[in-house]
């Protein structure tokens, strides 16, 4: 992909609620067809369109370019992975878009993910589930509770350091008129909630939601004619480490459950959009538990080996830190759509028109996309 060719212009939402009523063909509908307003692009010209879903909780793309009547298609793509596909899917959208194999692509996630089928329930089958079910290790928030347990004890973290995650999200999603979870929290009612799985209380899990998120991509050209300021995509990359995927907690034979993705895809990242850490102005780490954003902060060359806790206890990723993270108060806050709301925030951010939740200094973003060994990242930035 050719650096800084395609950018993402226009972002999309529907309302965000615990029942949405609505099928989730209508919801992807709606959040499509708002990306190509906010971008000013007409559907007709719209000939791309991209998205991803698990267990079977969401529409085709083809589907959606059928309720959108889009004249014809020329790139299409359903990718049946789940919280590491958004960077992931952003940069086929842009390598389609830069080769010329598209024009305008569109990319989206929906689902009913309260109301309908939950990630969080314990529905996950996979090579170790005849093993897993029986003792009722059979939730997905279990398999991350093992991973924030053994990076807790490597690093020698304080499990308060969680909740410094939670709390200061929370401090953005007070400020997001669209997060689902918008009540002040404080570390005193964080730890007088309720354990969910050791180490996680109830403020350290996502919040599921019903709703839809999508996000348009063209070529940079295109871009600077459009309504906003592009959010150029200067870099994209994807890891999965050693021997994944043969079970859904990834707890089988991988050898280090205190280092995620991050951590393997950094250096890549970071030299295709020819930065380094000290370059980033904020960060869209995604959040499906606290203890991710911890390794991410690491990951990503943030903070050094065991530190993110104090850096985030500092006041480092607050809005008027030295480096804002989850704006829009995550996906603990704001609302689980798989990490695609995410990166329609690092959008928005970079084109400054997040209002008083906007950073001051928003000319280069990082976003991430997944949890555990495999997932994906972009870097953002303004048109320099």
């Amino acid at each position: 992909m050719a650096t800084e060719a395609a950018a993402a212009v226009g972002v999309g939402y529907t309302k965000l609620t615990k029942a949405s009523g609505r099928t989730v063909l209508d919801l992807a509908t709606e959040a499509a067809r708002s990306s190509a307003q906010d971008a000013g692009v007409p559907l007709a010209e719209i000939d791309g369109v991209v998205s991803f879903s698990v267990l079977d909780d969401s529409v085709s793309s083809e589907a959606v370019a059928t309720t959108l009547a889009l004249p014809e298609l020329r790139y299409v793509m359903d990718f049946h992975q789940g919280g590491q596909s958004p960077c992931f899917m952003i940069q086929q959208a842009a390598m389609a878009v830069t080769q010329g194999y598209a024009k305008n692509v569109l990319v989206f996630r929906a689902l009913n993910g309260r109301s309908g089928v939950r990630v969080g329930s314990g529905q996950f089958a996979g090579g170790a589930a005849q093993y897993r079910y029986p003792i009722g290790y059979n939730a997905y928030l279990m398999y991350i509770a093992m991973w924030a347990q053994r990076y807790l004890y490597e690093t020698r973290t304080d499990p308060r350091a969680l909740g410094e995650v939670a709390v200061a999200q929370r401090a953005y999603a007070e400020r997001n008129e669209r997060a689902i979870q918008r009540r002040p929290l404080d570390m005193d009612s964080y730890l007088a909630s309720p354990m969910v799985a050791e180490p996680f209380r109830v403020a350290d899990c996502t919040s599921e939601v019903d709703g839809a998120c999508a996000v348009l991509v063209t070529t940079l050209e295109r871009a600077r004619d459009l309504r906003h300021p592009p959010a150029v995509i200067a870099s994209a990359a994807y890891r999965a480490g050693a021997r994944p995927g043969l079970d859904i907690g990834d707890q089988l034979l991988y050898d280090d459950y205190t280092r995620n993705f991050t951590s393997l895809l950094r250096e890549e990242l970071y030299r295709r959009a020819d930065i380094t850490a000290g370059d980033v102005d904020f960060a869209e780490i995604y959040d499906c538990f606290t203890a991710v954003v911890l390794m991410g902060l690491e990951g990503l060359g943030f903070c050094g080996r065991g530190e993110a806790g104090e850096f985030v206890r500092s006041g480092a990723t607050g809005l008027n830190g030295g480096l804002p993270v989850n704006t829009h108060g995550g996906l603990l806050a704001e609302g689980y759509l798989h990490g695609m709301n995410t990166v329609a925030e690092a959008v928005l951010q970079i084109q400054g028109r997040c209002g008083d939740r906007q950073v001051a200094r928003h000319d280069v973003g990082v976003v991430t996309s997944g949890a555990l060994v495999d997932g994906s990242a972009l870097v953002l930035t303004t048109d320099r």
